[in-house]
């Protein structure tokens, strides 16, 4: 059923109700996510009661925003095999070997930064990136003494970056629909802000990693490491296959839940003919993940993770934000409050800066991307048109506002998501993100400069 759009005053008035309670509960009382989503889902409901919405069609409204979101549910399951399946067939293991002896320390978080972009460009998925290539960057960090969060903040920033700039990205090919513009003037918009920002993290990265890399290393560590993963595991190009195999599904644009599953399949069948691990193991791996005691403790560590029920956290927090985010959505909470904002605008660096903050903005509220790009590419093509600024600013503003600082709001799906993948909470690893909190502050200040600016001087280039 259509709902009515409420005033200005009860959308803003809620909007900062909520947001004052997750963050007090966050940053004040140290409160866990779990206990202030399902409150804050109460208190929406009771909202939608008050508004005059009936309990039957709220109802409605949650249960399809779960459903909607039921493939990125899947996706969750699946990452907890893939890491399983990836650590058995000692995939993680050869990345890792290989790793530690080619990487020097002072250019580990540089080009970890450039192995991550390259990652998830190639196969458009930051969460995938992440889950492979960042939890064995991870162990290769801790082992040559870099912080965990810096490390998962290079982790974090180059993954966003693939998933960002791809065409095979389901975002960028969201934002690109959603502003109504085509898909590689979305990506050409966004090169003329990104690149800026990827060289600065570049440097910044460089910079921090001779830092540290200058510094005195446990040589000891890796050494140690390096002796217990190949008493280990057979160590063996055949290893890799599976990583290979998800980079072309991925590439063919498969549907990504195949391509997990595929993947996974690959790696059980080398984990069993190749690392001889017994078939009643594996399969107790997929939902217990992998426990194995090689006698160093930071291979253990390393190894002893994935399967279905590690997700288990992630996967209930996530069912608790989606829902939250489709009772705001449905009661049109976010539509209200930004009409009056849009009808103010009168300058384009003002446009920009208010659909880049008003992403932002939606993410938080939303608790994931793909709802927030989809909410404001409707609320501001027409105000993008008024002022004569091509749609492809518009589909460049909704992901910088929204892909990028979903992995530093805590609450938001992707961050819920790389918290439990890397082991670093969202606070932690926020401020080494550095592309995904960079990338909107120079795409604002360029707007009001001037610079990378585009017109709508070609209808062409828009598609309705």
């Amino acid at each position: 059923m259509s709902q009515q759009i409420p005033s200005f005053s009860v959308a803003a008035g809620s909007l900062a109700l909520l947001f004052g309670w997750l963050s007090a509960g966050l940053f004040v009382f140290g409160a866990g996510l779990h206990g202030l989503l399902l409150i804050a889902l109460i208190s929406l409901t009771g909202l939608g009661l008050w508004l005059g919405v009936p309990y039957s069609a709220l109802r409605k409204f949650l249960f399809d925003g779960l459903s909607s979101s039921m493939p990125a549910l899947i996706i969750f399951i699946l990452i907890g095999v893939v890491i399983a399946s990836f650590i058995q067939s000692g995939t993680v293991a050869t990345l890792v070997y290989y790793g530690l002896q080619l990487l020097r320390p002072e250019l580990f978080l540089p080009a970890g930064l450039l192995l991550c972009s390259f990652m998830s460009f190639a196969t458009g998925t930051s969460w995938g990136t992440v889950a492979t290539c960042g939890i064995v960057l991870m162990s290769v960090g801790e082992s040559l003494g870099f912080p965990l969060p810096l490390t998962a903040g290079m982790v974090i920033a180059g993954a966003s970056f693939g998933d960002k700039m791809s065409p095979v990205s389901d975002t960028t090919n969201l934002a690109a629909m959603s502003a109504g513009t085509d898909l590689y003037r979305h990506i050409y918009a966004m090169s003329l802000t990104t690149g800026p920002s990827y060289v600065l993290a570049l440097i910044a990265f460089a910079i921090l990693g001779g830092t540290y890399g200058s510094g005195a290393v446990d040589n000891a560590a890796p050494a140690a490491l390096i002796t217990a993963l190949d008493a280990s595991f057979t160590l063996h190009w055949v290893t890799l296959m599976p990583i290979a195999l998800m980079l072309v599904l991925s590439w063919q644009r498969v549907p990504p839940e195949a391509v997990l599953t595929l993947a996974s399949l690959a790696g059980l069948v080398i984990a069993w003919g190749l690392q001889d691990v017994p078939l009643a193991a594996l399969l107790t791996s997929l939902y217990a993940g992998v426990s194995r005691e090689t006698g160093a403790p930071l291979l253990d560590t390393l190894i002893n993770r994935g399967g279905i029920g590690s997700m288990a956290w992630t996967l209930t927090l996530a069912i608790l934000a989606i829902g939250m985010g489709a009772l705001l959505s449905q009661l049109n909470l976010l539509k209200a409050f930004l009409a009056p904002i849009t009808q103010r605008i009168k300058r384009p660096a003002q446009l920009l800066t208010a659909s880049t903050t008003a992403a932002a903005a939606s993410n938080a509220a939303l608790s994931e991307p793909y709802a927030a790009i989809i909410l404001n590419g409707q609320v501001f093509q027409d105000v993008y048109d008024r002022h004569d600024i091509d749609r492809a600013m518009l589909s460049r503003t909704l992901e910088e506002g929204s892909t990028l600082t979903a992995a530093l709001i805590p609450w938001t799906t992707t961050a819920i998501f790389y918290s439990a993948i890397l082991g670093v909470s969202s606070l932690d690893y926020a401020p080494y993100a550095l592309l995904n909190w960079m990338n909107p502050l120079i795409g604002i200040a360029m707007a009001w400069l001037g610079i990378g600016y585009l017109s709508s001087n070609s209808k062409a280039a828009n598609t309705n």
